[in-house]
This record gives structure tokens, C-alpha cells and sequence, in this order.
């Protein structure tokens, strides 16, 4: 695969984030970065200076930057949107981070833009098939240890909604929709669909009464059904301690996901009905896999060269959005509210 051409892009947002992103492109040996922008003017320099790539002044200048195939966009999520279609219109295929848009409108308009030019689009969601805690539970459960699955359980949590300013972009509602649902409980969205299935339809609850420094949504907690009939539980806490699980239930045995730092534990079922013991799962046991934190960037430099499809791809972060749009729906209206099957949707 690294004996591809090395794919010739730009990137705008080079720092925090930004130079996390740099980091992992270098670390494919598939990419030749040429040109940056950011609107910080320190942040643009060290990064220039650290790549060997040319400063710009403009996204707009980024764009025209000669020879581009491609651009990388890690800054705020308000900004994707607008700056996937401007990338897209001139020809330029695309990576964006996580969440790929913040409103209905926005997400049409892309999926639009992508199946008139053709461009790939690739977005930053992490890539849980080559993730060796992913690929374990997916083996279990292939295996039959848990029986059939019936439920999901998923959980995110810190307090940085307690420290949201007021004029940042995270304190904006039309920018940042659901609250940590938006900013985080994203990640679990795009973890359990490609784990379990496409989703159906969401019933949701938001508290937004905690910090009245902000309207955004302090506390969610959304019930999924997904097309199999597996239903899901994802609680998503702006104004709390930090914590992060995933537990799935079976009829023969359960799984409990502690994040940060990992530990995965089994339960089987008794027959008796009784407790029993969680037995952990050692990190020697999970099976071998590659770097999830760079595979999402390969495969769209791959894709790009005409082998397979980019991973994840847009429609896989159109489906995690959407299903946010559904969420915020459903506490407006009081109503479960379906969900479109973005996967399914022809990707000519």
C-alpha cells in the first residue's frame, strides 16, 4: 500500500487537533503535504516550519495552492461544511474531521456536492475495524459467547460543558447541536452502527438547565432502535466526572467497555440466574490489528487511487449525524423519529 504515489494535499486548522492529524498522515508515509492555512498566525508558522510546506494566507489561497489533489480540513466543526463544499466544488478530494456538519441543510448539501463531482470524502471518525478492542468484541460475538445480543448500553461523560464560554462555538446551539451528543456521544454513534447495524429511530431527552452560561444541551440521554431490533441506551453528560463505558448485553453472556484507561471484562449468564463473576480480558488476548488512529487517512488516500472505499467513509458520518438531528427532534416534538439509512444509500 505505502508504495503508492504519495498523494499531494493541503490542510487547514494545523494545530491542537490539527497537529494530531499531521502526526498520523506522516506516519502512513502516503501523503506529501504542500500548503497550510490556519487562522492563527503562530500556529501557521511553527507548522510550515515543522512540514516543509507553504504558508497561506486564505482557505481560499489553501485551495488554489498549485498541484493539490486533495485537502485535509481539521479546524471547528462550524467550519466543514462550508469548507468541504468549497474543496469539493473546485475538484479537490477531502478529509474532514468529526462531526462532518451541524444541520440538516448542511448535510444535504454535501451529499449532494459529493454525488454530482465524485470527489472522495473521507471523514474522521475512528476506523473500529482495525481496532484490537473492536475486532475482540466482534469476535465474541461472532463466536456465539454472547448468544444473541439484545441490548446496548453506552455512556460519555466529563465537564467541559462547565467551562464553556458563552462565545465559543461549543455554547452555540445551531453549531453545536445536542450538546455533548454533538461534541462526543458522535463517537459512540460511529462506533455502534458499523459494530451492530444501521439505526432506525430515536426517542431522546435533553437537560439544558445546568450551566446557564450556555444553551447547548447539558445532559441527553437517547434510546435507539436499530434496524435488527437491538435497542441502545447512549447517555451523553456535559456537566459531570469523567466517564466512559460501553456494556452489551446477550442472552448468554455481557461485555462491559471501560474507557480511558481500557478494560474489557465477560460475564456469562448463569443458568441459575445468579451473579457471577466478570472475568477480564487481557490485553495479550485481543487480537493483532492496525492503527486505528491512522487508518481512517489511509484508506481515503487509497480510495483516492481508485483501491476500495475510504473507512470511515461520508455517508458513515452522515449516518451519525443525522441521527443527532433525529435526537434533537424527538426532544422538540416528543416524538420517536426515524432515521434515514444514509449506508444504504447508492454511493455511484
Amino acid at each position: 500500500m505505502e508504495s503508492l504515489p504519495q498523494l499531494k494535499v493541503g490542510q487547514a486548522g494545523v494545530a491542537r487537533f490539527g497537529a494530531h492529524r499531521r502526526h498520523t498522515m506522516r506516519e502512513t508515509g502516503l501523503f506529501d503535504l504542500l500548503a497550510l492555512y490556519d487562522y492563527v498566525p503562530e500556529h501557521l508558522a511553527q507548522a510550515a516550519a515543522e512540514e516543509g510546506a507553504t504558508p497561506c494566507g486564505s482557505y481560499e489561497e489553501l485551495l488554489d495552492f498549485p498541484g493539490l489533489e486533495g485537502v485535509v480540513i481539521s479546524t471547528g466543526a462550524k467550519y466543514h461544511a462550508e469548507q468541504v463544499l468549497a474543496a469539493a466544488e473546485r475538484g479537490l478530494h477531502v478529509f474532514v474531521e468529526k462531526p462532518l456538519c451541524s444541520t440538516p441543510a448542511e448535510l444535504h448539501a454535501l451529499l449532494a456536492c459529493r454525488e454530482r463531482t465524485g470527489v472522495v470524502i473521507g471523514v474522521g471518525h475512528a476506523d473500529h475495524s482495525a481496532s484490537a478492542v473492536s475486532r475482540t468484541i466482534k469476535r465474541l460475538i461472532d463466536a456465539g459467547e454472547l448468544g444473541t445480543v439484545v441490548a446496548v448500553e453506552e455512556t460519555t461523560a466529563h465537564n467541559g460543558g462547565m467551562l464553556m464560554k458563552p462565545d465559543e462555538w461549543r455554547a452555540d446551539p445551531a453549531k453545536n447541536p445536542g450538546g455533548m451528543l454533538f461534541q462526543c456521544g458522535i463517537h459512540d454513534l460511529a462506533w455502534v452502527e458499523p459494530m451492530f447495524g444501521p439505526v432506525a429511530e430515536v426517542a431522546s431527552f435533553m437537560r439544558y438547565d445546568v450551566n446557564h452560561g450556555t444553551e447547548t444541551s447539558d445532559a441527553t440521554v437517547t434510546i435507539l432502535r436499530l434496524r435488527n431490533g437491538i435497542v441502545c441506551t447512549l447517555n451523553a453528560y456535559h456537566v459531570t466526572a469523567y466517564h466512559h463505558y460501553k456494556f452489551i448485553y446477550g442472552t448468554k453472556g455481557n461485555l462491559y467497555i471501560y474507557e480511558f484507561p481500557t478494560e474489557v471484562y465477560f460475564q456469562e449468564r448463569s443458568p441459575q440466574g445468579k451473579p457471577e463473576h466478570k472475568v477480564r480480558i487481557e490485553e495479550k488476548d485481543f487480537p493483532a490489528g492496525k492503527d486505528h488512529s491512522t487508518t481512517n487517512v489511509r484508506t481515503w488516500a487509497v480510495a483516492i487511487r481508485g483501491m476500495g472505499d475510504p473507512c470511515p467513509s461520508i455517508y458513515d458520518g452522515a449516518s451519525a449525524v443525522a441521527t443527532i438531528f433525529a435526537a434533537e427532534e424527538s426532544t422538540r416534538t416528543g416524538r420517536i423519529v426515524a432515521v434515514p439509512d444514509y449506508r444504504a444509500r447508492v454511493k455511484a
